[in-house]
């Protein structure tokens, strides 16, 4: 529908935290006609007993239809002047319209209110002078060892035990069936395969398992700690039937050349070290250049502060929180509650680096996701077209775009401040 926005009233009320309250005033004339149009639509639609179709006079669908008819008005000229009224103020919210204030009865003009947040305006003034610190960066031979070791278990095999009780690395398939007031099983029991040792079952459960002999079965009284899953059970203690139905353990690869050979692209030990090396520097210096990141942004936000809207904070939380359906709402509030501070500060690290790189021209432009695309297409040996695609089906061109200006900024930002390196412990 079509609405001349000069002839709505329109008032714009500033709130806290760049929320705004719009009111806006549509005549009565203007709603009457909405109502006459929706009851003629209907009567070329409607067929009713003794009419033809098409044919039923728009007074009888009035009268038979009128409260649905005006609801199905109002709702059609609220979107259409809610939509007008914020094109007239050059208005651009950033989350949904929450109507508030609905007056009306027939014959008079209809008024309303919605509340909305709009992006926030501020300026970085201050973007240098700062002082840095990079952490150390080292890698020693102790993480080394630990990589090369997760290598030998990834390329182990399970072999079966014939004797012998479970210890930790230990591959086990057990029955736990929970006990009566009788000392019975309530159920059939259920099967669980787990890794002794991992925290894949509660302390007190492992402990039973880890006493048992391949096809033994006793019954154990066992507590669930005070951080369980389930809190209706925290601290509670029940007796349970387990059976150990088989343990396997894991015989692992000697570390040798053939293990380097089994693993990748190498011809010796050395190499795959050497490529280990290579590959914990390059993520050292990334987990480093996060930390200084963090640090020069957390620094400019606090020269220049700014407030962020509460609908931004609340999607953050509520992204960093994921599915959140089977939570009690009691239990949400509280989480939300607890990760607002860091969502909020999330929030203004991300509208500082969009600020910046529009006020200093620093976006990554078509150009720069070209280049980047060839990078990775040349890294990887194959053609530049393949990779857009599979980037664009993924819906990863954004993600990259935006990770081409976060550099930009960053470059430009570290220019400006004095980055200095931790001594190394």
């Amino acid at each position: 529908m079509n609405l001349d926005v000069s002839s709505l009233q329109i008032s714009v009320q500033e709130e806290e935290r760049w929320r705004r309250r719009m009111r806006v005033t549509v005549p009565a004339a203007i709603v009457k006609e909405e109502e006459r149009k929706a009851a003629k639509k209907l009567a070329g639609q409607a067929r009713l007993k003794g009419f033809r179709k098409g044919r039923v006079p728009s007074k009888v669908i009035e009268s038979r239809f009128g409260g649905a008819l005006r609801q199905e008005a109002l709702d059609r000229l609220i979107g259409t002047a809610y939509r007008e009224a914020l094109s007239s103020e050059a208005l651009r919210p950033i989350s949904e319209g929450e109507l508030q204030e609905l007056q009306y009865e027939p014959d008079t003009d209809l008024t309303f209110a919605i509340a909305f947040d709009v992006e926030p305006v501020f300026d970085v003034e201050k973007l240098g002078g700062f002082v840095v610190e990079r952490p150390a960066r080292r890698v020693t031979d102790e993480q080394i060892d630990a990589v090369l070791a997760r290598i030998q278990e990834q390329n182990g095999v399970w072999q079966p035990a014939d004797e012998g009780q479970p210890a930790d690395g230990d591959l086990v398939s057990v029955k736990i069936a929970r006990l009566g007031d009788e000392g019975e099983p309530t159920d059939d029991g259920r099967d669980y395969d787990l890794v002794v040792g991992q925290g894949d079952a509660i302390p007190d459960i492992e402990a039973a398992i880890r006493s048992l002999a391949i096809g033994a079965t006793e019954d154990f009284d066992i507590t669930f700690p005070d951080d369980f899953q389930d809190e209706s059970r925290r601290g509670g203690s029940e007796r349970i039937r387990v059976t150990l139905l088989s343990r396997k353990t894991l015989d692992v690869p000697a570390l040798d050349d053939d293990l380097a050979r089994q693993v990748g692209d190498f011809e010796t030990l050395g190499d795959l070290k050497a490529k280990v090396h290579e590959d914990m520097e390059k993520e050292a210096a990334q987990q480093s250049e996060g930390v200084v990141r963090g640090r020069l942004l957390d620094l400019i936000v606090e020269a220049n502060p700014f407030d962020v809207p509460a609908s931004m904070v609340a999607r953050y939380a509520d992204g960093v929180l994921g599915d959140t359906k089977n939570i009690p709402e009691d239990r949400l509030r509280e989480f939300r509650e607890q990760i607002r501070p860091e969502a909020e500060r999330a929030v203004k690290r991300i509208l500082v680096i969009e600020r910046i790189a529009e006020t200093h021209g620093l976006a990554a432009s078509d150009d720069d996701l070209d280049a980047r695309i060839q990078q990775i297409a040349e890294a990887n040996n194959t053609d530049a077209a393949k990779v857009y695609a599979e980037f664009q089906k993924a819906g990863r061109l954004e993600a990259l775009e935006r990770e081409l200006t976060e550099k930009a900024v960053f470059d430009f930002l570290m220019e400006k401040s004095e980055i200095t390196e931790a001594p190394a412990a």
